[in-house]
């Protein structure tokens, strides 16, 4: 992991090494997953099944999972999971339901009313992967804000296991989080069912969750035909850390997003040098009894860096054009330099409080903006579940005081149908 110090320079080849992570989907992928969309589109539940033989080497005789099988998954896993499970959804949905937004109306003493309706989304479907990334919390982060915004059907597809079951993990989430069905396909030809239906799914009216290149891609194209969550990139954390920050905090939480993946991305920014140099020693020494050392490695040489700089404002100036998904200050008075943060997916404050905190307990949505577009993407909310439509209302005399601007308008666009729709009122 390379250490530099920061000179104007340095800092842009990092910040275009990083874009370059993400760059255009490939082009084989995206073709493969189009082929897919359209088997399914034209094959329904027959495609889906062949689909599903291919790829995850089985295919369920049934698809619908039963729902005794969901809640029966609370009693044969370990309990203190369950419990953790219990304790994360019931901080998620504290947090979510402070999000939960009304509609509202606008009555004037001239008769005109105005407003905004708030509706929540008929039919969600959410991905879950089933196989070695089989997260648990994913199936929290995302069900239980749809749940609060009041969506009337969620739906989840996950693909199912050699022994054509799901992952009874991921199973007992959805029982604690509330999803009411759940069918085992995966892939691109899980997300075209759901876009477009079959005999046995019924098509939903956006899809979240995340998945491998191909459910990225399936998801990329079926934009516009239903809504998705993001496109998401490579996991990054980016720590910005003074003298009081402790080595081994920083140089674990660098690693718990390197582990994820080789094209992720840990980035330190620091005052002192030697705390640059203990952190480095700390990677060094921990990442000897990991699971995943390999992969922390390549990722840390790769996309990895420390970075000593002048200020702390200097640093969080260089954090907002990175933009990352994960911020933590690591300092001794963070909440001093919160209101100079202007693009993150989400923030954590001072010594004790780890990004995977985050990830999985504290509250806030774990699925967030990648790849710089903290700059105008937000995480995943209550928001993302509900559509708002505005309404108006005028009286005869209110629409006359206004008639005269309106044709004016409507005729400077050469509309003059437009026009002509407020002149035949009068």
């Amino acid at each position: 992991m390379k250490v530099v110090k920061a000179d104007g320079k340095t800092e842009r080849e990092l910040l275009a090494l990083l874009k370059q992570r993400s760059g255009d989907m490939n082009a084989q992928i995206t073709q493969a997953a189009a082929d897919i969309i359209e088997l399914v589109r034209a094959g329904g539940d027959e495609a889906v099944r062949r689909l599903t033989e291919q790829y995850d080497g089985v295919a369920p005789q049934n698809i619908v999972v039963d729902r005794r099988q969901i809640e029966a998954s609370l009693e044969t896993r370990d309990s203190k999971f369950v419990y953790a499970l219990y304790r994360a959804a019931d901080n998620i949905r504290d947090y979510h339901a402070r999000q939960k937004r009304e509609g509202f109306i606008n009555a004037r003493p001239d008769g005109v009313m105005m407003g905004q309706r708030v509706r929540p989304l008929k039919r969600v479907g959410l991905y879950v992967p089933g196989g070695t990334a089989a997260y648990p919390s994913t199936v929290l982060m995302n069900a239980i804000p749809a749940k609060i915004a009041g969506v009337e059907e969620l739906v989840m597809v996950t693909p199912p296991a050699k022994t054509g079951f799901a992952n009874p993990n991921i199973l007992a989430a959805a029982a604690v989080a509330g999803v009411d069905k759940i069918y085992l396909m995966g892939g691109a030809q899980a997300v075209a069912a759901l876009a477009y239906g079959t005999e046995t799914v019924q098509r939903v009216d956006k899809i979240v969750g995340p998945g491998n290149a191909y459910v990225a891609a399936a998801k990329k194209l079926l934009y516009g035909t239903v809504d998705i969550d993001m496109i998401a990139g490579p996991s990054e954390i980016l720590i910005v850390a003074d003298e009081t920050a402790n080595p081994k905090f920083l140089a674990a939480d660098l690693m718990s997003q390197a582990e994820h993946d080789v094209m992720a991305s840990a980035i330190l920014l620091t005052t002192s040098e030697q705390l640059a140099k203990d952190t480095i020693s700390e990677i060094n020494r921990q990442k000897q009894g990991l699971s995943r050392r390999e992969i922390i490695t390549k990722s840390l040489d790769t996309f990895g860096a420390i970075i000593i700089c002048d200020t702390i404002e200097q640093a969080i100036g260089f954090a907002n054009e990175v933009a990352p998904e994960h911020l933590e200050l690591a300092l001794d008075r963070p909440m001093d330099y919160l209101g100079m943060v202007e693009n993150a997916g989400s923030v954590f404050l001072g010594h004790y409080c780890p990004e995977p905190l985050g990830d999985y307990y504290a509250g806030p949505n774990h699925v967030l903006p990648t790849n710089g577009t903290a700059r105008f993407f937000s995480p995943l909310s209550v928001d993302s579940f509900v559509k708002k439509s505005s309404f108006l209302y005028y009286t005869p005399k209110a629409l006359e005081q206004a008639k005269d601007d309106v044709i004016r308008m409507a005729e400077s666009e050469g509309l003059t149908a437009h026009a002509n729709s407020i002149k035949v009122r009068f």
